[in-house]
C-alpha cells in the first residue's frame, strides 16, 4: 500500500514540476539582455492597408481616448472599425463622431467578444485589408504601435501580439496590487522570456495583428470565455503561432468594483483551465507528429496554470507529501515537492525583484499570506464544484 502511495505522490510531484520548470525558465530567461533588432523600418504606407477592429459593448464612456490614440496612427487606406455590439447606450454615435466607421450588431442569442470580432471580419470581407488589428475599446495604445505591429507581421509572416498590460484605476474600491503583479508576470515576464528564446507566445486579447488570410482561416464566432487564448492556439495548429513584440504597448485598467474584478477573474481562470484541458494534449500530439518545436513550446507554456493556482498546487504537494512520509511513504516525493516549491519561490523572487517591485512593494501585500492561500483555495473549490458561470459575461467597468 505504501509503495502505491509513494508512487502516486511522486508522479503527482512530477506533474506539478513540469509547469513549475517551464515557469522558472521563462522568468529567468526574461532577465537576459534584449535581442538587437536589425529589421529596417518600412516607409509609411509601404506595407499595405490595415483595418483596426474594436469590439464595443456599451463603451461610450471610455472609447474616445482609445480612438484618439489610434486615429493619428492610421495610414493611407487604413480603416478604424467599431463594432457596436448589442449596445444600449450611445457607443455608436460617440464612435462615429470621432471619425470611426461604425457597424451595429444586435443579436442577444449570441453574446461574447468572439461574435463581435467575427461580425467585424465579415464586414471587412467586401474590401479586405492586408492586415487586421484587434484592439479593445477600453485600451490605450502607445504611439507608433500600429506601424510596429504591421511591420512585424509582414516580416515574420505570422500573427503578432503587443505587450498588453493592466493598471489599477484611480479611486478603485479594489486593491489590485497582487493582481497587477500576477498580470505583469503573465503578460510581460513570461512572453518576454519566450521571445528571447525565439519561441511563440499566447494571444492576450488586445493589440493583436493578423494577415487577412490567417484571420479568415480560423473560427472566431463563439462565446468562449477566453476567445483570445483560443484564437492563438487555433492559429498555431494551422502553422501560424503568434510572436511577441515588446516594443508595442497596449494598456487597460482593472475593474474598479469588487463585482467586476470577481467576474473578470472567474472568466479568465475558468476559461484558462478549460483551454489547458482541451488544447495541451492536441498541441503535444501535433508537435510530435509534425516535429514542431513551436507547438511543443506553446503546449508547455499553456500547461502553466494561473499563478495563484500554481502556488496552491506547489504548496499543497509539499503538505500532502509530508503527510504521506509521516505515514511511511518514501521521502523521495517530499524531496521533489520541496524542489518544486523552491524553484517556484526563486522564480517569483526574480520576477518580483526585476519586474514587479513597482506594482508590489515589500510592505504592500494587502492580506496575510496564509489568508490569501485560503481565499484562493476557496475560489478554486468553487470552480471545481461548478459554482461559477460558464457563460461569457462582460466585465463590469463601472465606478
Amino acid at each position: 500500500m505504501w509503495d502505491v502511495l509513494s508512487l502516486g505522490l511522486t508522479v503527482a510531484d512530477g506533474l506539478v514540476g513540469i509547469p513549475v520548470a517551464v515557469f522558472g525558465v521563462e522568468v529567468l530567461v526574461a532577465r537576459a539582455p534584449s535581442r538587437p533588432s536589425s529589421r529596417p523600418e518600412p516607409a509609411r504606407g509601404e506595407l499595405g492597408a490595415a483595418a483596426i477592429v474594436i469590439p464595443a459593448h456599451n463603451e461610450s464612456a471610455g472609447i474616445l481616448p482609445t480612438l484618439e490614440d489610434l486615429t493619428p496612427q492610421l495610414e493611407g487606406d487604413d480603416r478604424l472599425v467599431v463594432v457596436a455590439d448589442n449596445c444600449t447606450d450611445d457607443t455608436a454615435a460617440v464612435a462615429a463622431s470621432a471619425g470611426a466607421e461604425v457597424i451595429r450588431r444586435d443579436d442577444l442569442s449570441r453574446i461574447g467578444k468572439g461574435y463581435a470580432l467575427a461580425f467585424g471580419i465579415d464586414h471587412l470581407a467586401v474590401r479586405p485589408p492586408r492586415f487586421v488589428i484587434f484592439v479593445d475599446a477600453d485600451c490605450r495604445v502607445s504611439p507608433g504601435a500600429i506601424a510596429q505591429l504591421r511591420a512585424a507581421c509582414a516580416a515574420g509572416g505570422r500573427p503578432v501580439q503587443a505587450a498588453y498590460l493592466m493598471r489599477p484605476p484611480a479611486r478603485s474600491a479594489v486593491d489590485h496590487r497582487l493582481a497587477e503583479f500576477a498580470w505583469i508576470v503573465k503578460n510581460w515576464v513570461r512572453p518576454l522570456g519566450l521571445w528571447r528564446l525565439g519561441g511563440p507566445v499566447q494571444l492576450m486579447g488586445a493589440g493583436m495583428v493578423f494577415a487577412w488570410s490567417d484571420i479568415r482561416a480560423v473560427p472566431l464566432s463563439s462565446g468562449h470565455l477566453v476567445e483570445d487564448l483560443k484564437l492563438g492556439l487555433d492559429l498555431a495548429l494551422i502553422g501560424k503561432p503568434p510572436s511577441f513584440l515588446p516594443s508595442a504597448t497596449v494598456t487597460s485598467e482593472f475593474p474598479a468594483t469588487a463585482s467586476g474584478a470577481e467576474t473578470q477573474r472567474q472568466r479568465w481562470v475558468r476559461g484558462h483551465l478549460g483551454v489547458i484541458a482541451h488544447y495541451v494534449p492536441r498541441l503535444v500530439w501535433r508537435a510530435l507528429t509534425r516535429r514542431s518545436p513551436a507547438l511543443l513550446v506553446m503546449a508547455l507554456d499553456l500547461a502553466v496554470p494561473p499563478l495563484s493556482l500554481l502556488i496552491v498546487l506547489a504548496l499543497g504537494m509539499v503538505a500532502t507529501s509530508a503527510f504521506g512520509v509521516a505515514f511511511g511513504a518514501s521521502p523521495v516525493a517530499l524531496a521533489l515537492a520541496a524542489v518544486n516549491f523552491g524553484v517556484l519561490s526563486a522564480a517569483l523572487a526574480v520576477a518580483w525583484g526585476v519586474f514587479g517591485g513597482r506594482a508590489l512593494t515589500p510592505v504592500a501585500i494587502p492580506t496575510p499570506i496564509g489568508l490569501l492561500i485560503w481565499q484562493k483555495c476557496k475560489f478554486y473549490g468553487r470552480l471545481l464544484l461548478g459554482k461559477t458561470s460558464r457563460q461569457w459575461i462582460r466585465t463590469d467597468r463601472s465606478r
